[in-house]
């Protein structure tokens, strides 16, 4: 029997990356906008706490296991910023150009050694709305902000993102290379590494 889980995302990369890696573990993920599921209110203060609210939205609405994620970017120059508030780094109509931009104008005049970054991605799965304990899964990714954008792949803050590790930018990377090693990569990997006995209890509980 397949276990049906939903995803609190509309992301289609997301969607495909998910179901891939769990494609063994006899899992579908489905996208809650299949359940006309609405986005749920961010309202924490970490990472952890977005990726739950987020999860238990999901699983409350559609009464399935749900599966999110929430990651950003932290730079250190700028106290851990725009971390949470990555994606509306820019304000209400952010977009990645201006949040980029943004991004290097807070940071003009800083030298390559005050501009240490990482991007962080928290997974947190729900076998329902009340589940006592959340699995989650944690990946980090150390970077270094540049003074311009390099790169066409990626999106978001792949562009400024210098991985010294690989000698590249994450937006020169390819999709296969960035997964192995980015911060949702690792995530992932521990996901599937975990899950399976959350799995089990589902399956006992049913």
């Amino acid at each position: 029997m397949v276990q049906k889980i939903v995803l609190a995302s509309g992301n289609k990369g997301k969607l495909n990356e998910f179901n891939h890696a769990l494609s063994e573990l006899n899992v579908e993920v489905i996208p809650q906008a299949q359940f006309d599921v609405p986005d749920a209110d961010e309202t924490g203060q970490s990472f952890v706490e977005n990726a739950i609210l987020k999860a238990r939205h999901a699983a409350k609405i559609t009464g399935l296991p749900a599966l999110a994620d929430d990651s950003g970017l932290e730079v250190d120059a700028l106290n851990g910023a725009p971390g949470i508030y990555s994606a509306r780094f820019s304000g209400l109509d952010a977009n990645d150009a201006k949040n980029n931009a943004l991004l290097l104008e807070k940071l003009t005049g800083l030298g390559a050694e005050q501009r240490s970054a990482r991007f962080r991605c928290v997974l947190a799965f729900m076998r329902h709305a009340t589940d006592p304990t959340p699995l989650i899964c944690q990946g980090t990714w150390d970077g270094i902000i540049l003074e311009k954008e390099c790169g066409e792949q990626g999106f978001g803050y792949d562009p400024l993102f210098w991985v010294p590790e690989l000698n590249s930018a994450s937006a020169q990377l390819s999709p296969t290379q960035k997964n192995k090693v980015s911060h949702r990569g690792q995530a992932v990997a521990l996901l599937k590494k975990t899950i399976a006995p959350y799995l089990a209890s589902i399956k006992t509980s049913n």
